[in-house]
């Protein structure tokens, strides 16, 4: 995985444009100093007012600062890159007296280990991470869930049988979005198509819009994403095309033409953990959230979605969470017609951070 920064009337593509002309930038929020406060910190691949990931992130950290008021010092990093200038920004934040580190982008992980490795007393937390110590943790959510039944949203309101969506990096926690996307729309209708085409960029509004315009060229009706800007959305919103965002409730960005979107709710795990560092019993974990206990959801529905697909999603949202469905149980197979997934049998978590392979129906390379 920000708005609120630019003047109301700059449009969201150029203000983007500046933020990231900017470079990597402080953020802080304080009620007010207090030399007893825990530092606490997040870092950001994108701007914190992105209107998708890295915006959701900052939603968590500051519910963590109205909640515990002077006795937390939150601050931010946002527009790091992924690569080698991650340890700098971890270093600083060290010294600036920061006990608890949130990183919240994949790439970030290799530096957050080392630093975890250097600095025994500070307690670190990656999101979307596959690595775990003494003093760091790693958290998620179960997207994948959520992104089905914004799938599901999509699949009712294509005509054509073609729906485009936006992706980033041919990673496994992609991967598996683009394909529970894939299932939740072929569950509403079958034999529908879901074009990709990968921006290699979390979050680049400018790629994001040409990728819109190419899978909207191409014969797409109805756009998805699991990138970070609202951009293609304003490419749909324009052209008249429903859409599915990601990450963040942005339906003022394609009011006519929004559909739904899978969100995450960090604020109560930031807290949680936040606290547990005050008090001193934090602990490394491995979380991952889900529809139960809302770390991840479904954003308000637009006026396209009708009572039928509405009711359709309750259905399997309460199937979800019962655990009486799952969307990669078997048969499952890939797009060249390989069974990937027998009957009966399940994708573990473990599975699904290894996933590699596209599910049949859906069009594109897995290799990015």
């Amino acid at each position: 995985m920000k708005k609120r920064r630019f003047a109301l009337g700059l449009p969201f593509v150029l203000a983007a444009a500046l933020i990231l002309a900017l470079g990597v930038s402080n953020g802080s929020a304080r009620t007010q100093k207090h030399s007893a406060a825990i530092k606490a910190a997040w870092i950001y691949v994108g701007p914190h007012n992105d209107g998708g990931w890295s915006q959701s992130h900052d939603k968590g950290r500051l519910y963590v600062q109205s909640k515990l008021g002077s006795d937390v010092q939150t601050t931010f990093k946002e527009n790091v890159p992924e690569g080698p200038q991650v340890a700098q920004v971890i270093e600083g934040l060290i010294r600036d007296g920061n006990k608890i580190i949130f990183a919240t982008s994949f790439g970030f992980q290799g530096a957050m280990v080392a630093a975890a490795k250097k600095h025994p007393d500070v307690k670190f937390e990656m999101a979307t991470g596959t690595a775990q110590s003494k003093n760091m943790a790693e958290y998620f959510g179960a997207g994948e869930d959520a992104i089905y039944l914004s799938g599901m949203a999509a699949g009712a309101a294509t005509k054509k049988g073609v729906i485009g969506y936006v992706v980033p990096f041919a990673i496994p926690e992609v991967i598996r979005h683009a394909n529970a996307f894939a299932l939740g729309a072929q569950a509403m209708h079958p034999g529908v198509k879901v074009r990709l085409i990968w921006t290699n960029s979390w979050f680049s509004p400018d790629k994001e819009t040409q990728a819109a315009q190419s899978l909207h060229t191409a014969g797409s009706d109805v756009l998805g994403q699991n990138v970070d800007s609202p951009a293609a959305g304003q490419y749909a919103e324009k052209k008249g095309i429903p859409w599915v965002g990601y990450d963040s409730d942005a339906r003022k960005f394609a009011p006519k033409q929004w559909l739904t979107a899978a969100i995450y709710n960090w604020g109560p795990y930031y807290l949680r953990k936040t606290k547990a560092a005050m008090g001193g019993t934090w602990k490394t974990n491995f979380y991952y959230g889900n529809l139960k206990d809302k770390m991840v959801g479904l954003a308000p529905y637009g006026p396209k979605v009708t009572a039928k697909t509405k009711k359709a999603i309750a259905t399997k949202r309460a199937a979800l969470i019962k655990g009486t469905f799952y969307e990669f149980a078997g048969p499952l197979y890939d797009q060249k017609g390989k069974l990937r997934v027998p009957k009966g049998k399940r994708m573990s978590v473990k599975d699904l951070y290894g996933m590699t392979w596209l599910v049949k129906g859906v069009v594109g390379s897995a290799k990015g």
